[in-house]
C-alpha cells in the first residue's frame, strides 16, 4: 500500500473528495443529478477538442462544460424542457467527441481512461491539478456558501436577499466544470456523476445541517476512494469502477441504518 503509484493514487481521490463532497450536496438538494451528469459526458468532447488543437486537456475540459451550461440556460429560457435538453447535449457531445477522438491518427488517444478513469497512473503534475482544482472548487462554495443556500432554498427568497440567483447557479456551474475537469482521470466521465451523487445521498441521511451534510459527503467519499484502491489491488479489478462500487456499498450500509 505503500508504492508511490498508489500513494498518488490515494493521495489524488482523496483530495478530489474535498471538492466532490459540497459540491455533491448541492447536486443532491437543487436535483442537479442530470446535469451533473451531462457535463461528465460533454467532457470528453473537451478532450478530443484538446488534442485536437493541441491545448491542455483540462482547459478543453473546463471550455466546453461551460459552453454547455450556457448552452443549457439558452434552450430553457426559450422553453425547452430542462431534462430533454440535457440529454440531447449529453449524449451529441459524447457522440461528438468519440467521433472527434476517431479523427485523431497522429494522436494516440486511449478514450477507456477518460471513459472510466485511470487512477492509477496519476503523475506528480495531475496531483497538483487535482488538489489546486479541488481547492479552488472548495475555496468559491465557502465564498458564495450562504448565498448558494439561499437560492437553493428559493430563488424568490435569493431575490428577496438581494441576491441574483442566476449568478449563483453560474457559480456552481464553474465549479462543476472544474472538477469534471480534475476528477475526469481519477474515475472517468461514465463514473464523474456518480462520485457527486453517491456519497452526498448518503450523507443525506446522516447530516442534520447543510454544512455537515459537505462534510460527510467528503467522508464518505475518501473512505470510498480508500475501500475502492484497496479492493482494486486485492481482486484486480479497475480502479475507477471499484471506487464508485466501494461508495455504493457504503450509501447501502448507510440507508439500513434505522432513521432517527
Amino acid at each position: 500500500m505503500l508504492d508511490d503509484f498508489l500513494f498518488r493514487a490515494a493521495l489524488a481521490g482523496v483530495g478530489l473528495t474535498l471538492a466532490t463532497g459540497p459540491l455533491g450536496a448541492f447536486v443532491v438538494w437543487r436535483r442537479m443529478a442530470y446535469f451533473g451528469d451531462a457535463t461528465a459526458h460533454a467532457a470528453i468532447l473537451g478532450v478530443a477538442l484538446s488534442f485536437g488543437f493541441g491545448i491542455s486537456v483540462y482547459v478543453g475540459i473546463i471550455a466546453v462544460a461551460l459552453g454547455m451550461a450556457i448552452t443549457v440556460a439558452s434552450l430553457a429560457g426559450r422553453g425547452h424542457t430542462m431534462d430533454a435538453t440535457l440529454g440531447v447535449l449529453a449524449h451529441s457531445a459524447l457522440a461528438f467527441g468519440l467521433v472527434a477522438a476517431s479523427f485523431l491518427t497522429e494522436v494516440r488517444v486511449d478514450l477507456s481512461a477518460w471513459l472510466f478513469g485511470d487512477i492509477l497512473a496519476v503523475g506528480r503534475s495531475d496531483l497538483v491539478v487535482v488538489w489546486l482544482g479541488a481547492l479552488a472548487v472548495l475555496a468559491l462554495l465557502a465564498w458564495r456558501w450562504q448565498a448558494l443556500l439561499t437560492a437553493t432554498v428559493s430563488d424568490e427568497l435569493a431575490v428577496a436577499s438581494g441576491l441574483n440567483p442566476r449568478r449563483e447557479g453560474l457559480a456552481l456551474t464553474l465549479a462543476l466544470a472544474l472538477v469534471v475537469a480534475v476528477a475526469i482521470k481519477i474515475v472517468g466521465a461514465l463514473l464523474i456523476a456518480a462520485m457527486l451523487i453517491i456519497p452526498a445521498a448518503a450523507a443525506r441521511r446522516l447530516a442534520r445541517g447543510p454544512e455537515g451534510m459537505a462534510a460527510l459527503a467528503s467522508l464518505i467519499g475518501a473512505l470510498a476512494v480508500l475501500a475502492g484502491l484497496a479492493a482494486s489491488l486485492r481482486f484486480d479489478t479497475p480502479a475507477g469502477p471499484s471506487i464508485v462500487a466501494a461508495a455504493a456499498s457504503l450509501f447501502a450500509l448507510i440507508a439500513l441504518l434505522p432513521r432517527r
